[in-house]
C-alpha cells in the first residue's frame, strides 16, 4: 500500500507535524506501507520531529499566482509515486479545492485538524466581515464534500460538517509513560504557539490575577514565538517564563502541577493528550472543538465557559488550594488518555480505512 500525504509543512513544532510523524512512522515500521509527504517551500527541511528515513519527501516551490504551479508539480509527483490513497492535511484554499484541481481516480481523503470556524485573526464586527465569514464557512462545507472520505477526531468535529461521508479517528498518544507528575511543584505549564488562535493574550490576562493571589506559583510557556505577540514578553508580569519548543516536553509536564489551554479554537490538541498522559489536571476554555472531545468536566479535567476569565481563575484557585483534587483529576486524566488513545488501536482504524478505500 502506498499513501501520499499533502500538507504545507512538517518542519514546525505543531500538532499536525507531530501526528504525521507518529502515523507515518507506524505505517512504515509496523504495517510495511510506502509513505510519501508533499510539502511546499522547503517545508521538509530541518525537521523538528523524528520521521522514518524510508519516508519519501517531496517539496514543491510556490510563488506568486501559485495554483498552476501547484497543479503541475503535484501531478508530476503523483505520476511518479503512484499512491493508492492521497490524504490532504491542508485547511487552506488549495487543500479544500484539491479534488477540483487534481483530476485523478485515486481516492482522496481530507483529514480535519481544527474547527470549521477556526480563525487566525479576530473577525471584524461590521456587516462585510460577517458576510465574508459566512461565505468562507460555506465554501469549506461545500468543497469538503468532494472528498472520498472526511476524517475528523471527534463527534463534536463531525457535527460541524454537513456531510454523511465522515469517519471519526482520534489522534493517538505521541508517547506513553508510567511516570506521573507528583503535582507538588508550584508550577503551571502552557504549550502552544504565540497566536490569536491559541489565546496567549487571554492566558496572560488570567495569570496577572492568579499570581497576585498566589505569588509562590510560576507559569512556564513553551511555544513558537511570533513577532506580533512578542510584545507580551515585554509586559511586566511576575513569575512567568517563555521558552521555545523543545522535543523532550514530557520532562516539563512531569515537573508541573497544572496544564492550561486558553485557545479560541482547537482541533484535537496533542499537547493536552500528552499532559494528561503525564497525570496533569488540565483547565481549558470550552472552545470549539477539541478540549470537550477529550475532557469530561470535573472528572478527568476542567472545561470552563469560553472566554470567562473569572471562572477560569476560580477553577485554578480550587486546584492550587487542593492537592488531593489535583491528584484525583490527574490520575483520571492519565487513565482516560491511555484507554482512548492507544496507538495500535488507532492505527488499526487507519489501516482498515485504507483497505476499504483502495481501488483494486
Amino acid at each position: 500500500m502506498k499513501i501520499l500525504y499533502i500538507t504545507p509543512k512538517i518542519n514546525n513544532e505543531g500538532g499536525v507535524a507531530r501526528v504525521l510523524s507518529i502515523k507515518t512512522n507506524y505505517l512504515i515500521e509496523k504495517l510495511g506501507y510506502e509513505v510519501g509527504i508533499i510539502t511546499q517551500n522547503q517545508g521538509n527541511q530541518n525537521l523538528f520531529y523524528d520521521f522514518n528515513p524510508k519516508l519519501s519527501l517531496f517539496d514543491i516551490k510556490l510563488k506568486g499566482f501559485f495554483l498552476f504551479q501547484y497543479i503541475t508539480q503535484v501531478n508530476k509527483i503523483i505520476n511518479e509515486f503512484k499512491p493508492d490513497i492521497i490524504i490532504i492535511t491542508d485547511n487552506g484554499l488549495k487543500g479544500f479545492l484539491f479534488p477540483s484541481l487534481i483530476k485523478t481516480n485515486i481516492p482522496i481523503v481530507f483529514e480535519v485538524h481544527g474547527s470549521k470556524f477556526n480563525e487566525e485573526n479576530p473577525i471584524g464586527t461590521d456587516v462585510f466581515s460577517a458576510i465574508a465569514s459566512k461565505i468562507k464557512y460555506n465554501f469549506r462545507n461545500y468543497y469538503i464534500s468532494k472528498f472520498a472520505k472526511i476524517i475528523v477526531q471527534s463527534q463534536q468535529s463531525a457535527s460541524e460538517w454537513n456531510s454523511e461521508n465522515i469517519a471519526i479517528i482520534p489522534n493517538p498518544l505521541s508517547f506513553q509513560t508510567n511516570s506521573l507528575a507528583e503535582l507538588s511543584n508550584n508550577k503551571m505549564i502552557f504549550v502552544g504557539r504565540h497566536s490569536y488562535e491559541k489565546g496567549i493574550d487571554r492566558l496572560l490576562e488570567i495569570w496577572k490575577k492568579v499570581v497576585q493571589k498566589f505569588p509562590d506559583w510560576k507559569l512556564e510557556i513553551y511555544g513558537k514565538s511570533n513577532e506580533e505577540f512578542d510584545l507580551f514578553k515585554s509586559v511586566s508580569i511576575p513569575n512567568i517564563s517563555f521558552h521555545e519548543p523543545i522535543l523532550n516536553i514530557q520532562e516539563k509536564y512531569l515537573e508541573s502541577s497544572i496544564f492550561l489551554i486558553t485557545s479560541r479554537f482547537e482541533g484535537y490538541p496533542m499537547a493536552l493528550l500528552e499532559a494528561m498522559n503525564c497525570g496533569l489536571p488540565a483547565v481549558c476554555f470550552d472552545c470549539p472543538i477539541g478540549p470537550r472531545a477529550i475532557i469530561t468536566n470535573k472528572e478527568n479535567g476542567f472545561l470552563v465557559e469560553d472566554g470567562n476569565n473569572e471562572a477560569f481563575i476560580t477553577t485554578l484557585t480550587q486546584l492550587i488550594e487542593n492537592k488531593e483534587l489535583r491528584l484525583r483529576i490527574g490520575k483520571n486524566a492519565h487513565q482516560s488518555s491511555v484507554e482512548k488513545h492507544n496507538l495500535d488501536t488507532i492505527m488499526n482504524q487507519w489501516n482498515d480505512l485504507f483497505l476499504s478505500l483502495k481501488v483494486n
